[in-house]
């Protein structure tokens, strides 16, 4: 009656025949890097880097190890090829409004020249206005003005000594300027004679000077009007001579750059600049030692800064548009900053020490970042957002300094770009659920599934990815049979026997260890075996745990029964999950039945163990006992279960088919094989679902069975769903084989309940009943008596 539950030998792993390879080693196979089994996301990532409009970046989820990091950063390098280098980008200073540095774009490569030809000139120009402005033409050129003005001036102070003389007065060119002079005898008065006058000879002298000086006005106003002449004269000389160095070295530069406008403006503000301010140098190298003292540094040099080139952006080694993956998102790494020099207390700053981020070197290409890694920083997440909706990159310091500062306003340069945020799907809900920005300009997604169709396809693509393995990293050649090896496990890790899973670093560490082990055996070519150990070892490493709780069960520490049967207790398959390594371990879960209106006690939730899934899988099990015993009879029945020996949190309802067949068990008072264990959730209608880590969970019970002996009577029932997520390990096939361990597979409840009890389930009647002598009968019956017990009690 059995047999027909019992899961066939050849499905209970998906064997890959080694034979599909058309190579005997990859030493012969193409290899190839391309990804595997992930075309959806794959086109969502080229149609997102090749839309050009506003919004178009790509969210990329997925789990670690699919592929999500390194694929998205090939295709984006194979986009980056056929894209033009962005332009290079310089800061320089504002002649009009100091601290509002200007941004100039140039060609890709002219930045590096433009500097160093900038830099040149200014060089050449500070040795030669000096010698300039004392070259031989220079100097007569000053001598033949400095002479035509002072005769000049000669000629209106002996016009204005000739109109002194009427007031016996006469006029003296010094260091502080015309001196009026008092004559006696018709020369000046010296200064003994001017101590000897008395108070008011002086008082009528002073008198005289001053009606002489307010008569003499225009005179002496012709005379500074020569000196002011002659100023502007020769400051104009010494412009022209500073004009015609600068223009030696400047002009060429111009003509070079003549198309570019905002350096061709640039230029001519230079070129004024240093003519109106050509006495800075003039400044001698030798400054004084108070002006050390209060001023760090040389104030020429920091005068000639503002003809620095801060070349901010340099493409002249890019080759196609920039991708860049920025690990450290800060604010200033993403955005750039402005640094600062302490002197005296002040924090001193310029255009040169505006520093990039990483947004701005891949400007006009691609950039990749880790979705945890930016939300953990909020300037750096609205940073973002706000960029990529101006699109414009504007530098600003977003924490403020602790002592007073210069500001800088630096003008923003203009953004092309396409951001890809590599996270998980959850962020990407969230994200999407819950800021509106984002949904605007993350438009796309590319999600990297876990698992792929195990096509022949796929298994070739595997080949291929294998040999490419071996040839980077310098690794023995893999023999077909090895290959076949890693489909079977790549399958296993997938969970499903006809997918292959997508996590390709599981599988790198695999062929790694796998070369390793072949290595250590001095073999040429990495087999079969040298998978399987490499698979082994790994679990070996991380399986201490495991064996801990083995040695418990034998011991009897931990209560396991699988010997012969019992009324309400049923061992129950849990999977225990370290991170590396998972593995199934056995639980007893027991039920005691009794009249009583509580209906079913979950022992976990009274004591604050159970989760929200566990809670629900209880309250299903209610539903089920009342749809199909108690439709025409009040359920007065009290089922107390509980997990025993466990002291930790329970959640999910994978065991929902056990705990209520341990309820079924406990109302007909029939024992359930200690031998079988089960898995499997349960609906309302009884239909059994699927679990997850059915693998693990059948190779769990083995386990606790080889320890205690295995006997032939031994086995697991699972959801027949799941027959087609088993890859069993050879050891469970092996005892299949040999009729000692035996898996069987349901689709209800009263399917396994027969298997569990060797008796039948038994179907209604059209009397509403169930057939004598069946599990359904028993279980009828009970709860007929306790509603008959409610009704007694109600009476009284």
């Amino acid at each position: 009656m059995l047999e027909k539950y019992i899961v066939p030998i050849e499905k209970l792993r998906n064997q890959c025949d080694p034979n599909i390879f058309p190579y005997e080693t990859t030493e012969e196979c193409v290899e190839s890097r391309d990804l595997i089994g992930q075309d959806r996301a794959m086109e969502a990532i080229k149609y997102g880097i090749s839309m050009k409009r506003k919004g178009y970046n790509i969210y990329v989820s997925g789990f670690t190890g699919t592929g999500r990091n390194s694929y998205s950063y090939l295709i984006a390098k194979e986009f980056a090829k056929e894209k033009p280098i962005p332009k290079d980008w310089c800061y320089v200073y504002n002649f009009k409004k100091a601290n509002c540095p200007k941004a100039i774009s140039l060609e890709p490569g002219e930045g590096i020249n433009f500097k160093q030809e900038i830099e040149s000139a200014i060089k050449n120009i500070d040795i030669e206005i000096p010698k300039a402005l004392n070259s031989k033409l220079y100097e007569d050129s000053k001598n033949a003005v400095f002479n035509e003005n002072k005769k000049l001036a000669e000629s209106i102070l002996q016009e204005l000594n000739q109109f002194a003389k009427k007031y016996n007065f006469v006029f003296k060119q010094t260091d502080q300027g015309l001196l009026s002079i008092p004559l006696v005898g018709n020369r000046p008065m010296s200064d003994e004679e001017l101590d000897e006058l008395t108070d008011e000879e002086i008082e009528v002298l002073g008198n005289i000077s001053i009606e002489l000086t307010q008569k003499s006005y225009d005179y002496i106003k012709g005379i500074k009007a020569v000196e002011s002449k002659l100023k502007n004269e020769i400051k104009k000389l010494k412009e022209e001579q500073v004009t015609l160095v600068v223009t030696t070295f400047i002009g060429p530069i111009q003509v070079r750059y003549r198309e570019n406008i905002d350096i061709f403006k640039f230029l001519l503000e230079i070129k004024e600049d240093i003519v109106k301010n050509y006495e800075m140098f003039l400044v001698d190298e030798e400054e004084d030692y108070m002006e050390k003292i209060f001023f760090q540094g040389n104030k020429k040099e920091d005068f000639l800064k503002r003809y620095f080139i801060n070349l901010f952006i340099d493409n002249s080694q890019t080759k196609g548009s920039p991708v860049i993956r920025e690990m450290n998102p800060n604010y200033y790494n993403l955005f750039g900053k402005i640094e600062y020099a302490n002197e005296m207390g002040v924090a001193k700053t310029d255009h040169t020490r505006i520093k990039s981020g990483s947004m701005h070197e891949a400007n006009g290409g691609y950039i990749i970042i880790q979705a945890k890694d930016i939300l953990q920083n909020k300037f750096s997440w609205d940073g973002l957002k706000r960029t990529l909706t101006t699109e414009k990159l504007k530098i600003e310091n977003v924490l403020g300094l602790d002592i007073a500062s210069e500001t800088l306003n630096p003008e923003p340069i203009p953004l092309d770009i396409k951001v890809i945020i590599v996270g998980d799907y959850l962020t990407y809900h969230i994200l999407y659920s819950y800021d509106e920005e984002f949904k605007k300009l993350f438009r796309i997604r590319a999600d990297f599934d876990t698992e792929m169709e195990r096509t022949y396809e796929n298994i070739i693509k595997i080949g291929s990815f294998v040999a490419y393995q071996c040839k980077k990293e310098n690794l023995l050649p893999f023999h077909r049979d090895a290959l076949g090896a890693i489909i079977d496990i790549s399958s296993r890790i997938a969970d499903e026997k006809n997918k292959l899973t997508s996590g390709f670093n599981e599988l790198v560490e695999i062929i790694y260890e796998a070369d390793g082990w072949a290595r250590s055996e001095f073999k040429k070519i990495v087999g079969k075996e040298d998978v399987k150990k490499a698979i082994l070892k790994k679990q070996y490493r991380n399986n201490s745990y495991e064996e801990r709780v083995l040695e418990l069960i034998n011991n009897g520490t931990i209560l396991i029964d699988i010997e012969g049967e019992k009324v309400g207790e049923i061992n129950g398959l849990s999977v225990i999950d370290l991170g590396q390594y998972s593995f199934g371990r056995p639980t007893k879960i027991t039920a005691n039945t009794y009249y009583g209106k509580d209906g079913i006690i979950n022992i976990e939730k009274e004591a604050e163990q159970s989760g929200n899934i566990h809670d629900k899988g209880v309250l299903i099990m209610s539903g089920y006992l009342g749809e199909k015993y108690a439709k025409n009879i009040q359920l007065s029945m009290t089922a107390s279960i509980t997990f025993e020996q466990s002291y930790d949190g329970i959640d999910g309802d994978s065991a929902s088919s056990t705990e209520l067949y341990a309820i079924l068990s406990s109302l007909g008072d029939v024992p359930i094989k200690q031998g079988i264990a089960v898995t499997g959730s349960v609906n309302q209608k009884g239909i059994i679902q699927p679990i997850g880590g059915v693998n693990e969970k059948i190779e769990g019970f083995y386990n606790v069975c080889k320890l205690k002996g295995l006997k032939g009577d031994k086995g697991v029932i699972i959801p027949r769903i799941n027959v087609e997520n088993l890859m069993l390990n050879d050891e469970v096939i092996n005892a299949v084989k040999s009729g000692m361990f035996t898996i069987y597979a349901v689709n209800t409840i009263d399917e396994g309940i027969e298997i569990l009890t060797g008796i039948k389930a038994g179907q209604l009647n059209e009397d509403g009943e169930y057939e004598e002598n069946t599990i359904n009968h028993y279980v009828q019956e009970k709860l007929i008596y306790y509603s008959m017990l409610s009704q007694d009690f109600g009476e009284e």
